[in-house]
């Protein structure tokens, strides 16, 4: 059969010596081999995805008997799909963040946030986990890490730090991220209630989210992280899981991250003004990390205050803002009082609103109506095992309503606020490509690995070799929605890869399928720190583009140790001692 020219490709579950188990074995290769130059041989990671996107291009045409110009045609949609939304959203993200260093107010972002709490351990929880979270409830696809990042860096974060803080924070609030686009990508092609699924899905993640703070201040500080903070950083976990809870289960999932975020905010602030820990994890005078008593931090902070290395005029007078001209042209500001702190907040403000009202109903409506284009991509034909059309044949693509095109028009009103010229703009999104250009490079190719596997059927045999095990699988099924995500950088795409995978082998061994669905969007969430766009995007957000290998080494313990403790929460979910859970 063909289709415009383009002879059909079903894809083949067992195409290696007729056995789905080695078929399995041979398609992770490629991402074995991707982690392993990535974490053993701490290879560049452009490079590493180089390799494993030839082994997967290999394995299509020589394993999985997939014709050579639809492998082309998936190779070049996956890449596109990378530029366009992927690092449409990284670029404008960073085009912002330029245009707040080239204005200086950058600096007093930081002395605000660091006047919120000057402890860095405080702050990785108030910005990573709590405006990272409510990031991820408007936007996703790599975001809430990129602006976290440069916040907790503009705070006196050393940038790796700031990056792995930022990783690990991106957890808990993904499964209800960008307006619960996970779970309900998971109700459409599973046909489960979504209602169903978003309460199961609330009632294993807070477990997760609990846990998320202590993690943090952990990695900030230590032993003396946890033991000084743990009653704040409990305070939050428990709110936040608490939260996701009762909106998802009870009001509206759309809102869950939201609310949950809000919440959390609100019982942090309020605890701040009762309780501090006893000695200050901030930045001193020098810029080197320091544990301080309160009186000593204040001091150092009046002390770096009062240093304005980029203003040449200051003006007296409370709140007003005082001007200079840095040599570029740009106008830099030394300012104090009320109104610098808004200023200092008005590109997040600005994305915060923006976002916002894109969710309008009316407006989310006009958007998807004005702004969006679905087509086939051309040269593929593809069906699965099944006989059932290969999703990823369909192109969506959301010009206007793009997370992406949402931070553009959030950066133009970031250049009207800070009075920043069109050219001096341009400068600043010419210098964004070029310092990310490993990343474009880095992204592209694994997205296009993704779509390389997914097309191939290599996808489809791992994850049907790991659906296989029988009574094994409520202890896999976690796994393969890690995987997903690890793959994918989204736990959106591996509930559209796997969620119909987990409801047909539950009910084959036994299983709940709304359990198993759930736990798809639950557990993968915690392979998002590792998938190496999102490792890319954390990198190059603070400067330290080719990084990813070492991000990766210090994470991926943290994702193993965190997904075998949710595998536990799901295994005693199916059984007895906590089956209660199930709706």
């Amino acid at each position: 059969m063909t289709q415009c020219g383009v002879l059909m490709f079903e894809q083949v579950l067992d195409p290696i010596l007729g056995s789905l188990a080695v078929s399995a074995a041979v398609a992770a290769l490629p991402l074995a081999a991707l982690f392993i130059l990535l974490g053993v041989f701490k290879m560049k990671a452009a490079y590493a995805a180089l390799v494993s996107l030839a082994i997967a291009m290999a394995l299509a045409v020589f394993g999985w008997r997939m014709p050579v110009t639809q492998l082309l045609s998936a190779t070049a949609e996956g890449a596109f799909y990378g530029l366009f939304p992927i690092l449409w959203i990284l670029v404008n993200a960073l085009w912002i963040y330029k245009l707040t260093v080239v204005t200086g107010w950058f600096e007093v972002l930081g002395r605000t946030i660091r006047a919120i709490s000057p402890d860095l351990r405080i702050l990785s929880i108030l910005v990573a986990f709590c405006f990272g979270a409510l990031l991820e409830s408007l936007a996703g696809f790599g975001a809430p890490v990129a602006i976290s990042a440069a916040m907790l860096l503009a705070a006196g974060m050393k940038p790796i730090r700031a990056a792995v803080v930022s990783l690990l924070a991106n957890t808990a609030p993904v499964a209800f991220g960008a307006m619960a686009a996970p779970i309900i990508t998971l109700s459409g092609v599973t046909g489960l209630p979504i209602d169903d699924l978003a309460s199961m899905a609330g009632r294993q993640t807070p477990f997760v989210a609990i846990l998320i703070p202590l993690v943090l201040v952990f990695v900030v500080d230590g032993k003396r992280g946890v033991r000084q903070t743990w009653p704040v950083a409990l305070v939050a976990g428990f709110v936040f899981g608490l939260a996701q809870f009762v909106t998802s289960n009870f009001f509206a999932v759309e809102l869950t991250d939201v609310v949950a975020a809000v919440a959390t905010v609100a019982a942090v602030l309020v605890m701040l003004r009762f309780w501090q820990p006893r000695e200050i994890v901030g930045l001193g005078v020098d810029g080197d990390v320091v544990v301080q008593t309160r009186a000593e931090a204040a001091a150092a902070e009046s002390i770096r205050s009062g240093i304005a290395p980029r203003a040449t005029e200051t003006i007296s007078g409370g709140a007003a803002v005082a001007t200079a001209t840095a040599t570029s042209g740009v106008p830099v500001a030394q300012r104090t009082g009320a109104r610098s702190v808004w200023m200092a907040l008005a590109p997040y403000l600005a994305i915060m609103a923006i976002f916002s009202v894109a969710q309008i109903p009316a407006v989310k409506t006009w958007l998807a109506e004005v702004g969006t284009v679905v087509f086939q991509w051309p040269g593929l034909d593809v069906v699965d095992a099944s006989g059932a059309p290969a999703p990823a044949m369909t192109f969506k693509l959301d010009h206007l309503k793009a997370t992406g095109t949402l931070l553009l028009l959030s950066g133009i009103v970031t250049m009207a606020l800070y009075r920043v010229g069109l050219r001096d703009a341009v400068r600043a999104y010419r210098d964004t490509i070029v310092q990310l250009k490993w990343t474009i490079l880095t992204v592209t190719v694994v997205l296009a690995l993704s779509f390389v596997m997914n097309l191939s059927g290599q996808t489809a045999s791992l994850g049907f070799g790991l659906a296989a095990t029988g009574g094994l699988f409520v202890l896999l099924s976690p796994v393969i929605g890690w995987f997903g995500v690890a793959l994918t950088g989204s736990d959106t795409s591996s509930n559209s890869l796997f969620g119909l995978l987990q409801v047909t082998a539950a009910r084959q061994v036994g299983l709940d399928p709304v359990l198993m669905a759930a736990a798809n969007s639950s557990a993968g969430v915690l392979g998002k720190m590792l998938s190496v766009q999102n490792l890319a995007v954390a990198a190059a957000a603070v400067g330290m583009v080719g990084s990813e290998g070492e991000l990766f080494r210090k994470l991926i313990g943290w994702s193993l140790g965190l997904l075998a403790f949710l595998t536990i929460i799901i295994v005693l979910q199916a059984g007895p001692v906590l089956g209660w859970m199930v709706p």
